[in-house]
């Protein structure tokens, strides 16, 4: 059989002009995985559109599609021409999860939920010529599951092919979070047997690592076993957590000996009656500076997310987070508008209040303002945002930031860093074209190398 398993891309990430260096990070690993349990009888490909031009002249039997909710038109688009052309096909993800009698009418069979389980029952009922029309995933879990084929995945496009996902969902549940309900109606955290993720992780060249794991110190039994295991693997890595598991225990300190060396940390919003509405209660309490300094004593670098539009935000909230951001010395930050995802309690809440703008999912994208506003206007939510990733990622800040490390290394590799991901996107644009992205992934390995921690707490700017 012949089977083709697609990601859709937003417009501007398959413009011939310009390629915004953040949709080439990462392969799809979630087709990747699923790809596993096809036999090896069947002839799969995977195209992943944020790196290549789609071939849609093709043929194939099965066609899989990933749907997520910005790329959600363009996916029905694509199904609704192979269906045409005689292919019978799948589509899944976040977003059909979430809104499944949208998905419907463009596929043959939709899937709700994580794959791992209702994937293998459908090539199975396709098989012998009985597929359902929608599958819901029921048992969930990730013991025994086949390796990811990364054979499928094209490595010199990414500049990070070693992604690894080895838990799956989050054991928190904040109102915004698109994950909940996708993983609603079952286990919504659970991890991979730790020798497998292991074995996963021995199968990978080179030596850097990105955990895309919504919590990689979710679980602590798991996430102290494997940060033991990859010991001497000589590995350099980075990965995701929250506030509460930086603070508990000796976890982080593990981790960082394993070879952490970059955190993405949500603190969202430096308000806690905002906290409390967005139901963000691992964050309530903690001591955020103090989960700064211990990551910088340990010589680990900090992505911090930050939410604006929450309900207590004021005009003033923009220049409070960056200031602080950089007071802090944070290496990067992402910063988003608050974003009512369909299946979430906040859009629910939302609806229920007559706040939500429209439907024009490929605008759901953390930069635009799709609800109506509280505090502040919607002009002067989107403004604000716009001015924190200028003010930011200004040279200045970038400076500033870096300095607030007393390791002169340390410093240097902030500088490099922030400088590189943000101020030389014209060079990113022109490695991508030319194919030579991930020949960078050395210098990538080198910035992320060890230096000698921060051993005292960092000056704090007047």
């Amino acid at each position: 059989m012949n089977i083709k398993m697609i990601l859709p891309a937003l417009t501007e990430a398959k413009s011939p002009y310009w390629r915004p260096i953040k949709y080439s990070l990462f392969p799809p690993l979630g087709l990747a995985t699923l790809a596993a349990y096809c036999s090896p009888n069947d002839e799969v490909t995977l195209q992943d559109e944020h790196v290549e031009e789609l071939d849609l002249d093709d043929e194939p039997d099965l066609v899989v599609i990933q749907v997520y909710i910005t790329n959600a038109f363009r996916a029905y688009a694509m199904a609704d021409h192979y269906r045409t052309r005689g292919a019978y096909v799948c589509l899944g993800g976040l977003h059909v999860t979430s809104l499944p009698e949208e998905a419907a009418p463009h596929a043959d069979t939709i899937f709700l939920g994580p794959g791992e389980e209702s994937w293998p029952r459908f090539l199975s009922d396709f098989a012998a010529g009985r597929a359902l029309r929608c599958y819901v995933s029921s048992h969930r879990s990730l013991s025994g599951i086949p390796p990811v084929r990364r054979d499928l995945i094209k490595r010199q496009l990414y500049l990070v092919p070693n992604s690894i996902v080895v838990s799956r969902g989050c054991p928190h549940h904040c109102d915004f979070c698109y994950k909940d309900a996708f993983f609603e109606g079952g286990k919504s955290f659970y991890t991979q047997l730790v020798d497998e993720a292991l074995s996963e992780i021995d199968r990978l060249p080179g030596r850097h690592l990105y955990f895309l794991d919504d919590h990689l110190l979710g679980n602590q039994h798991f996430a102290s076993a494997l940060f033991e295991g990859m010991k001497g693997m000589n590995r350099v890595f980075q990965g995701a957590s929250t506030i509460d598991a930086i603070l508990r225990g000796d976890l982080i300190e593990r981790a960082a000996e394993a070879g952490l060396r970059s955190v993405f940390v949500g603190f969202e919003t430096l308000s806690a009656g905002n906290l409390v509405q967005s139901n963000k209660r691992q964050n309530l309490g903690k001591d955020y500076e103090a989960a700064v300094r211990r990551l910088y004593s340990l010589g680990i670098m900090i992505n911090g997310s930050f939410v604006f539009g929450l309900d207590e935000d004021d005009q003033d909230v923009f220049r409070r987070t960056v200031d602080w951001a950089v007071s802090m010395g944070l290496t990067t930050s992402t910063f988003h508008i608050l974003t009512p995802y369909p299946g979430t309690r906040l859009f629910a809440q939302m609806e229920r209040e007559g706040r939500i703008l429209h439907r024009q999912w490929d605008l759901y994208d953390t930069r635009q303002v799709v609800y109506k506003t509280n505090n502040l206007t919607e002009a002067q939510l989107k403004e604000g945002y716009d001015w924190a990733y200028r003010s930011f990622y200004s040279w200045s800040n970038i400076a500033r930031a870096s300095f607030q490390h007393l390791a002169y290394k340390h410093s240097l590799k902030h500088f490099l860093y922030a400088g590189g991901w943000k101020k030389f996107e014209p060079l990113w644009n022109f490695l991508i074209k030319t194919g030579g992205l991930n020949g960078m992934l050395p210098l990538l390995e080198a910035i992320l190398s060890r230096v000698r921690p921060d051993r005292s707490p960092f000056p704090a700017i007047a």
